[in-house]
Order: C-alpha cells, then sequence, then structure tokens
C-alpha cells in the first residue's frame, strides 16, 4: 500500500490521477478504482492511501483508503 495525493479526478468518467508520495511518480484511477471503497467521488489533494498494479507499463490504482500508514 502507498500514500499519494490526487491530482486531478473526473467524477463523471471515473478517471484520474494520483501522484505517489515515494517516487513522485503518477498512478491512474480508471472506472471502477472506486469500487468497494468508501468514496464515491475525490477532490484534488485528497490524501489516500492506494494500492496499484502494473498493466502494459501503467500504474493503475486497484483499492483506495482513506487516512495515513498505520491508520
Amino acid at each position: 500500500m502507498a500514500q499519494g495525493v490526487v491530482k486531478s479526478y473526473d467524477p463523471v468518467t471515473g478517471v484520474g490521477v494520483v501522484v505517489l508520495d515515494t517516487d513522485k511518480s503518477e498512478v491512474y484511477l480508471r472506472p471502477g478504482s472506486l469500487d468497494g471503497s468508501i468514496f464515491r467521488i475525490l477532490r484534488q489533494g485528497q490524501r489516500l492511501l492506494v494500492d496499484t498494479v502494473e498493466e502494459d507499463g501503467l500504474r493503475f490504482v486497484t483499492s483506495v483508503r482513506v487516512g495515513q500508514d498505520d491508520y
């Protein structure tokens, strides 16, 4: 699980970008990334804990949690 900040999010399409704290890399939210979480919408600057997976050279969010490490 990695910690990051929402860079952008479009609630209509469910697409967005999260910047990870560890290396400032961008991981992508795709439609359905918030399924199973407490979130229905995200706001720019919101801090999250995310699990990611790499597919075709890009990293995508697979699950989202609120809070910080050890929370």
